[in-house]
C-alpha cells in the first residue's frame, strides 16, 4: 500500500511539473508571439528595429546599398507641388494622401507604399517615370503609418477597404482618365485585395509589385525562414492578438480569394532575389487571378527592386500594359 502511494505522489508530482513547464513554455511563445506581432502591426516600432535588424526581419542585405538613393528620390518627390488630401475610412479612421496631377494626363494612378514604410520612399524612383508618362498620381498614406490615422497596420485587410475610398475619391475628383491601382509590397497585397470589389467603372487595370498572398503567409514565412523560429508554436497566439487589436480574422481573406472576382487586368511584378516576400507568393496570386493577367519577372531583384534593378524592362512591360488597357477594358470572358 505504501509504495502505491509513493507510486502516485510520483506521478502526480511529475504531472504537476509537466504541467508548469507546459504553462511557462506556453506563456513564453505568447510573449513571443506578442512581441512578433507589435513588430509587425503597432504604429510605433520597438526601438530594437534599427536598419541591422530591419534587414535580418527582411532577409536581405541590400538595403544598405540602396537607401541613400532612396532617399534622395524621397526628398525630390516631396518637394514636388502636392496637394494634401484627407478623407475618412469606413471606421472613422482619418486617412491622408497627396495629389500629384500632371498637365495633360493620360491615366491617374492610386499608389499604395507598403509596411513601415512611406508614400515618398517607395514611389520616390519610379513617380519620375510615371508623371513623365502622363500619369497625375494619388499617393495613400496607408493606415497606422505616417500622417494617416490608426494604431495598426492590417496587412491587406483592413487597407483595402482604404484603397477602395482613394479610388472612389479620385473617380470623383477626375473626369474621364482611366484609372489604375498600384501597389508595392503590402501595397501591392492591398491592391490585390481591393480587386475582389466592385470597382468604378473607370479603373482599367492593377499593378502589383511583390505583394503576399495573406497576413500568416508573410508571417510565416518571416519567421522562419528569415528568424529561424517555428512559426506553429505562434501561429494561434498570432491571430488571437491581430484579433484583439483589429477585431478582425486574419484568416479572413486573402489575395487568392480577391482574385477569383477580379474584372480588370493585373500586372504581377517580382524580383527573383525578394527574401522578404517569396517569388511564389505572386506566382499563386497570378493562377488565382480570374481576370486577364500579366507577369514581369526581374532576374536578380530584390524586395521592392525590380525598377530599380531592371528600368528598361520594368518601363517596356509597363508601357505595354497601359498601351493596350487605357482605351478599354477586355471584354468578360463568359462561361458556354
Amino acid at each position: 500500500m505504501e509504495n502505491n502511494n509513493k507510486n502516485t505522489r510520483s506521478i502526480l508530482i511529475a504531472a504537476g511539473v509537466a504541467a508548469v513547464t507546459a504553462v511557462a513554455a506556453g506563456a513564453v511563445h505568447h510573449l513571443i508571439a506578442k512581441s512578433l506581432m507589435d513588430v509587425a502591426m503597432d504604429r510605433k516600432g520597438p526601438k530594437a528595429m534599427s536598419p541591422k535588424n530591419m534587414e535580418k526581419l527582411m532577409g536581405t542585405g541590400e538595403l544598405a546599398a540602396v537607401m541613400d538613393v532612396v532617399a534622395e528620390a524621397a526628398a525630390e518627390l516631396e518637394q514636388q507641388e502636392m496637394e494634401t488630401v484627407e478623407i475618412d475610412a469606413f471606421d472613422g479612421t482619418r486617412l491622408v494622401g497627396h495629389w500629384y496631377p500632371c498637365e495633360n494626363a493620360k491615366r491617374c494612378i492610386v499608389a499604395m507604399h507598403g509596411w513601415r514604410s512611406a508614400w515618398s520612399q517607395d514611389f520616390g524612383i519610379i513617380s519620375k517615370f510615371w508623371h513623365e508618362q502622363g500619369c497625375s498620381i494619388l499617393f495613400a498614406e496607408q493606415r497606422g503609418q505616417g500622417n494617416s490615422g490608426g494604431d495598426y497596420m492590417g496587412f491587406g485587410l483592413l487597407e483595402r477597404y482604404d484603397c477602395l475610398e482613394w479610388t472612389k475619391w479620385v473617380d470623383a475628383n477626375t473626369k474621364d482618365l482611366p484609372i489604375y491601382l498600384c501597389g508595392l509590397s503590402m501595397g501591392a497585397t492591398t491592391v490585390l485585395m481591393t480587386a475582389g470589389f466592385d470597382l468604378p467603372e473607370r479603373v482599367h487595370g492593377i499593378m502589383a509589385d511583390c505583394g503576399f498572398t495573406s497576413p500568416h503567409a508573410i508571417w510565416k514565412h518571416v519567421v522562419q525562414k528569415n528568424l529561424h523560429i517555428p512559426y506553429r508554436l505562434y501561429k494561434a497566439a498570432a491571430s488571437d492578438l491581430y484579433k484583439k487589436k483589429l477585431r478582425v480574422d486574419s484568416k479572413e481573406y486573402s489575395c487568392p480569394e480577391a482574385l477569383k472576382k477580379c474584372k480588370v487586368p493585373v500586372l504581377f511584378i517580382h524580383g527573383t532575389d525578394d527574401r522578404f516576400v517569396p517569388i511564389s507568393h505572386t506566382y499563386e496570386n497570378y493562377k488565382a487571378c480570374a481576370a486577364e493577367k500579366r507577369l514581369l519577372v526581374v532576374p536578380g531583384a530584390d524586395h521592392c527592386l525590380s525598377y530599380f534593378t531592371d528600368e528598361a524592362t520594368y518601363a517596356e512591360h509597363t508601357l505595354r500594359f497601359w498601351k493596350d488597357y487605357d482605351e478599354k477594358l477586355p471584354e468578360p470572358v463568359t462561361e458556354e
